[in-house]
């Protein structure tokens, strides 16, 4: 819930064209950071976590908002990408729960491959 609040708020700076500075790498580094967390199963106090996602969250919405199709209504954009964000999530935290209670390793393993991942897209290898 607060990804998707705090990127509706990135959207919406987004589709103001206000700047927001390193939106690609910032989101890159999401990927990398969160798949990092995932795969060394760093228990984060809870402010740390909410803080971390909202930082992501907030550039991810701004990409989003910068991205809106001219023919699309505002309000319509938001509502889509909101709600495949929200589905999106919601599988990946059932799946998340169901295979890190009975498969441990292989949560982490997924988590290493996201990481993975976020490293060959920072450097270009995929």
């Amino acid at each position: 819930a607060a990804f998707v609040g705090v990127m509706l708020a990135g959207g919406t700076l987004g589709m103001l064209h206000m700047p927001l500075p390193f939106v690609e790498p910032t989101i890159l580094a999401s990927v990398v950071a969160l798949g990092l967390l995932v795969a060394l199963a760093v228990d984060l106090p809870m402010s740390a976590g909410v803080a971390i996602i909202g930082l992501f969250a907030l550039f991810h919405g701004h990409a989003h908002g910068t991205e809106v199709p001219e023919n699309a209504g505002g309000l319509e954009y938001m509502a889509g990408f909101a709600m495949a964000t929200a589905l999106l999530h919601a599988i990946g935290i059932a799946a998340g729960l169901g295979l890190g209670i009975r498969f441990r390793g292989l949560a982490r393993a997924a988590g290493a491959a996201c990481a993975a991942v976020g490293a060959g897209l920072v450097f270009g290898v995929l």
